[in-house]
């Protein structure tokens, strides 16, 4: 098998790994959404076994918890496979970093359970899911044989437009872990004014910490349609308006997970999607780097598997 064909393999390996850490991400969301982080009360095993009766609450824990280990499996094999064939030092280190990334979030996953789900651990468990996929994310765009980054591309709006998009989306989604994880969800149960109000009286915690995670979005969707318009100009045509729509769908999720009071698959879809529009603002600053020439754009495509190459 040629050198060729081994990055290409590679390069899928990744983006199917970064792709399952999107569904583990689904399924943490789930344990959260129907609020089963207690269904399992002990840890690694699950009610003393390798596999409990899959009822109730333990339907969603111990599915979170299979899902977790399939894609530490996946991380360790992608890992051992660029260690063994990827020659650029730096990306064979992001795949040690990778795996004990993984091992660090299962056992946040594992203290969440024991210490009965505390809230400082419980969001450091969100964060570093989202720290996680960014890193798959990288993995899969890097490994793709069609990735070659210019010394003058990382000063191009596309790329650190998309930069500073995905920055602003991880604090969107640290802000969103905080309000899941302290039950302020439903603080402000209106929408679009908050307790009747353009801004409400902050005098607690929860709405306070409610109010922060509207008003970051505007600045998350002026950020990221500046990166679509951006990337647009640029020739990403297909990834610049596949990340533009994101962010209405996204907005909109986020209004009928209030007016629904939190429905399980109207939450759930909320938090996959601001995974999804952080791994695609990821993935289309990293693609710019590679993409766009001066004398010939090219036209990278982000489908719903984040980052394919077309």
């Amino acid at each position: 098998m040629g050198d060729a064909v081994r990055s290409r393999a590679l390069h899928r390996f990744a983006v199917a790994t970064a792709v399952a850490t999107l569904g583990l991400i689904v399924a943490g969301g789930l344990v959260t959404s129907t609020e089963s982080g207690l269904s399992v009360p002990d840890w690694p095993l699950s009610y003393g076994r390798l596999m409990p009766p899959m009822v109730g609450g333990v339907f969603y824990e111990h599915g979170h918890r299979m899902v977790a280990t399939t894609v530490g499996i996946l991380t360790v094999v992608l890992a051992v496979w660029q260690a063994r064939r990827e020659p650029r030092r730096w990306v064979r280190r992001l795949g040690l970093l990778s795996v004990a990334t993984v091992v660090a979030q299962g056992v946040l996953g594992g203290l969440t359970v024991i210490f009965l789900l505390p809230t400082a651990v419980s969001v450091a468990h969100a964060c570093l899911a989202q720290t996680f996929f960014c890193l798959m994310v990288t993995v899969a765009v890097v490994t793709s044989p069609r990735w070659q980054p210019q010394p003058w591309a990382a000063r191009l709006p596309a790329s650190r437009l998309a930069a500073l998009a995905a920055a602003a989306v991880f604090v969107q989604l640290v802000l969103g872990a905080v309000m899941r994880h302290t039950k302020a969800g439903l603080a402000i149960p209106d929408f679009p004014l908050a307790l009747g109000r353009v801004v409400p009286r902050l005098d607690s915690f929860p709405v306070a910490i409610a109010f922060a995670h509207r008003a970051w979005a505007l600045v998350v969707a002026g950020l990221v349609f500046a990166a679509a318009v951006a990337a647009y100009r640029a020739g990403l045509r297909r990834s610049a308006i596949f990340l533009g729509l994101l962010v209405p769908v996204q907005i909109a999720l986020g209004a009928l997970t209030v007016l629904s009071r939190k429905g399980v698959a109207v939450t759930t879809a909320h938090v996959a999607t601001g995974a999804l529009l952080l791994g695609t603002s990821l993935a289309l600053s990293l693609c710019a780097l590679s993409a766009v020439r001066r004398e010939q754009p090219a036209d990278v495509f982000v489908n719903a598997e984040v980052f394919a190459w077309k």
